[in-house]
């Protein structure tokens, strides 16, 4: 639904003439097509914008063209030549077997549109209570973006206005409620725009996430026309990581390009975040997906060919790395049909200046993420692995946790008194925030029971690339069943994958403090813990030993400063999970 985080405008006048004289000394073979008007400004939501077509200029680009993602018509499979775009109709996403009901909150009144009651299906606080509006950021078609101050601690943040009268389908609702959903599901990672709320009245959703003020990398590799290897290396370590931390969690970006990706601030090292999930949806391991979506430039080839998974992204991602490298993109034509055409047969291009001063360690990575058929792709994780993208070219002893192995290690590091909190927290959650746990959990519950086994837990971890002992999947699984019941229930599961930076909410803290303090005395006794204890279920709980862990001050209770200080510790305590 457009782009998630932006910052004020760049200068594209200064813009524009470094990249003409970047463009001018290179091949015509090599030239892109000049932007239209609408993408000119590196702040504009434009990922849906129908107005936005590709110009057939064969003059020299004032700046690399960016092509806003739509639906492609894909021709049989014997036909030559794949058809262009159809700007006029994106493409929603892909609805499996499993796709949610029509929520009961959106109302259709005509075969015309919706006429739309709620799209996030509860009622929020009144955004302009806490934040003031600014100036216009950006424009896309259906959502504004704004800077917004919060009042009292004057932070500037971006929010993102989508008019609810531009959802004219179901599809368009869901979009939004999936972007929301997949953003909360993200959180907490460093290089994920991070999401602040989500707040509706009578006419719009408002997106409220961090602000990105340092522009795009699409606009920095425009001004150096490409970057050095150590410093792509670099970057690649980012996008990759996303990529990997996505797929692990069980999202697919399908829209990643270098427009998608902003700078936090001007600094050259400065922070780089992943924005815009307006394409991006939940998948399930071996599942396949056949709408196509994406950019013409970044788009895989199974995608063209409408039979696709989460391996799309990593394409993407090596078409990025090799623009980064060689300031051209891999496939290229005038026509977006012609580019079509070379994503399915064309070949890579390592003679041209300036491949033949790359390393050899460079090109075999890209050459392993553009291979056409995905089941013989690299894997995010595999590129990770790659000497080339290591610091100073080592690759890790030991394999990347998946999200899903990391969050049962660090929770299983937590006392019981911690364990609890977080499962009041996570009871309190909106539906948004915990829909991508959701759709982990039916992932690993393959019998649909409600109750995740210990063989289903080993089976799920495996399918996300983890492996493990088996006495370490035991104490995994021991570790989230705090009720002993010999399962993990859904309560369990996710309270145990909620990411800290939910946990150590401030709110969220508070609430779960009042949980405990039964009789608002401001301290937790050990009564109101045996208590709580017994409301989950628990037993064999080790009430002495958790007083004793907290209590620093030793006056056999629980105050609010000591309670927020257990819940923020991040470290592996004594009742951790023991890597063998």
């Amino acid at each position: 639904m457009g782009n998630n985080c932006v910052g004020p405008n760049m200068g594209n006048g200064f813009l524009q003439s470094v990249t003409a004289a970047v463009w001018k000394t290179r091949p015509p073979e090599t030239r892109l097509p000049p932007p239209s008007a609408a993408s000119q400004s590196p702040n504009a939501d434009s990922s849906k914008d129908p107005e936005q077509k590709p110009s057939k200029s064969s003059d020299p680009p004032m700046a690399v063209q960016k092509t806003p993602p739509a639906q492609v018509k894909i021709p049989p499979e014997d036909s030559a030549k794949p058809l262009p775009l159809d700007h006029e109709k994106p493409s929603p996403a892909v609805k499996t077997e499993n796709k949610p009901k029509k929520p009961t909150h959106v109302k259709r009144v005509s075969s015309a549109g919706l006429q739309v009651e709620s799209v996030l299906g509860r009622k929020t606080e009144n955004m302009k209570e806490f934040f003031s509006l600014g100036r216009k950021l950006g424009q896309g078609q259906f959502g504004t973006t704004f800077l917004c101050v919060q009042k009292g601690s004057n932070k500037d943040f971006a929010c993102k206005s989508i008019a609810k009268r531009k959802l004219t389908t179901q599809e368009d609702v869901e979009d939004v409620r999936r972007e929301i959903q997949i953003m909360h599901h993200l959180a907490g990672h460093p290089n994920v725009v991070q999401i602040v709320g989500a707040f509706e009245d009578a006419v719009a959703v408002h997106l409220v996430m961090e602000l990105c003020a340092g522009g795009e990398l699409f606009d920095r590799i425009i001004q150096r026309g490409h970057y050095t290897e150590r410093k792509a290396a670099e970057l690649a370590r980012v996008i990759v990581g996303v990529v990997q931390a996505c797929h692990s969690l069980g999202v697919m970006h399908r829209d990643l390009k270098p427009e998608n990706f902003l700078f936090v601030n001007h600094e050259e090292e400065s922070p780089l975040k992943t924005i815009d999930f307006g394409l991006s949806v939940f998948f399930r391991p071996g599942e396949t997906f056949t709408d196509v979506v994406g950019s013409p430039y970044y788009v895989a080839p199974e995608v063209l060919r409408k039979h696709y998974g989460p391996e799309c992204d990593v394409w993407s991602a090596g078409v990025i790395i090799y623009i980064l490298l060689s300031g051209v993109p891999p496939f290229w034509d005038e026509t977006e049909q012609g580019i079509f055409e070379q994503v399915l047969r064309g070949e890579l291009d390592f003679i041209s200046e300036p491949w033949p001063s790359i390393s050899e360690s460079a090109k075999d990575l890209v050459r392993r993420m553009l291979v056409r058929d995905p089941k013989k792709r690299m894997t995010a994780h595999e590129v990770l692995c790659h000497p080339w993208v290591q610091v100073g070219g080592v690759a890790p002893d030991k394999p990347l946790d998946s999200a899903v192995l990391t969050r049962l290690k660090q929770f299983s590091a937590m006392n019981k008194l911690k364990k609890i909190a977080i499962r009041v927290i996570a009871e309190s959650l909106s539906e948004e925030e915990i829909a991508g746990l959701r759709e982990m959990f039916r992932m690993i519950d393959t019998d649909n029971s409600g109750q995740i086994t210990l063989e289903e837990l080993k089976n799920g971890l495996e399918r996300v690339g983890s492996v493990l002992k088996d006495s370490e999947i035991t104490w995994l699984m021991q570790a989230a069943d705090v009720d002993n019941s010999g399962t993990i229930d859904y309560g369990e599961f996710i309270a145990a994958m909620l990411h800290l930076n939910k946990i150590q909410k401030e709110d969220h803290l508070y609430a779960a403090f009042t949980y405990f303090d039964k009789d608002g005395s401001g301290y937790i006794t050990r009564d109101e813990l045996q208590q709580a204890c017994e409301q989950f279920g628990l037993k064999d709980y080790q009430l002495d030993e958790i007083m004793r862990d907290i209590d620093q001050d030793n006056d056999g209770r629980i105050d609010y400063s000591e309670f927020t200080a257990m819940m923020q510790d991040t470290g592996f305590g004594k009742m951790g999970f023991q890597s063998q």
